[in-house]
C-alpha cells in the first residue's frame, strides 16, 4: 500500500513497523475485539497513509506515561507507542480505561 502511494522504501518500512506495533498491542493487551484499518489519503498538496487501530480492551490508564520511552504495562521494552508517534507526522490517541483505545497515525509522503 505504501509503495502504491509513492512512498520511498525507508518510509514503507517505517510505516509497516508502526502498523505492526499497533496490531501487536491489540493482540497483547486487548485480545479479541480489535481492528486495524489502513487507507490512502489525498489532499490538494500531498498523498499520505493513515492507520487507525481500535480495540475494546482495558484502555490505557495513563496515556501521558504510556507515551514515554521505556514505559510498559506488560513485559515489553516500552518503545512501541513512542516509536509509532515518532514515525508518524500526525498522531492521535484516545483511551478510556475499561472501554478501549483508538490510535490514529498519519504519514505524509516526503
Amino acid at each position: 500500500m505504501a509503495g502504491q502511494a509513492g512512498f520511498n522504501t525507508a518510509d514503507q518500512v517505517f510505516f509497516a513497523t508502526a502498523v505492526s506495533e499497533l496490531a501487536t498491542n491489540i493482540v497483547r493487551y486487548a485480545g479479541r475485539g480489535g481492528r486495524v484499518t489502513l487507507r490512502i489519503l489525498h489532499n490538494l498538496e500531498n498523498v499520505g497513509l493513515e492507520v487507525a487501530a481500535q480495540d475494546s480492551g482495558p484502555g490505557i490508564e495513563n496515556v501521558e506515561a504510556a507515551m514515554t520511552d521505556h514505559f510498559s504495562s506488560g513485559d515489553s521494552l516500552g518503545l512501541g507507542l513512542p516509536s509509532v508517534k515518532r514515525i508518524m507526522d500526525e498522531f492521535e490517541i484516545q483511551s478510556e480505561p475499561g472501554r478501549g483505545t483508538l490510535i490514529v497515525g498519519r504519514k505524509w509522503r516526503a
